[in-house]
């Protein structure tokens, strides 16, 4: 790419002009990787965005209970031993809480950011007036009456 985009230029013109020394130019043409600075300045030259020379990483889902597992594998305070006992543990709950069905899910959600400064209580009254709204809003469409 570079030996085509210089076209009929020098090396030293073609970097002058790319924003790098020749010295590099020279080496990257030839099959050398530029370091960061340099990359990027060669694939604005280019016309190019960096992530043209990058392969996609394909990431796999890990779920929760092994990502957990996987951080007591890891951890330098507990043995092999204990790591595996505490997973044998997290996993015997895991098995036993997923299957019971939970309490129905709330129709009403409402996210607020402004939460964390809140006084203590107001989110939950908040809540509280939200399922009561929701509530009066359903008896209403029961009745008709919207």
């Amino acid at each position: 790419m570079i030996r085509e985009r210089r076209g009929s230029l020098s090396l030293r013109q073609a970097a002058a002009e790319a924003g790098v020394s020749f010295s590099t130019m020279s080496r990257v043409e030839a099959g050398s990787q530029p370091d960061l600075a340099s990359f990027a300045r060669l694939c604005a030259w280019l016309g190019l965005p960096p992530s043209t020379f990058f392969t996609r990483v394909v990431s796999r889902e890990v779920a929760p209970l092994e990502e957990a597992i996987a951080h007591l594998n890891t951890d330098p305070r507990l043995s092999g031993r204990a790591a595996t006992s505490i997973a044998g543990a997290l996993r015997e709950m895991y098995e036993r809480l997923a299957s019971e069905p939970g309490p129905p899910a709330s129709m009403v959600a409402c996210h607020l950011r402004a939460t964390p400064v809140m006084r203590p209580g107001v989110p939950e009254r908040l809540s509280a007036l939200l399922v009561d709204m929701h509530s009066a809003l359903e008896e209403r469409v029961a009745n008709g009456a919207l």
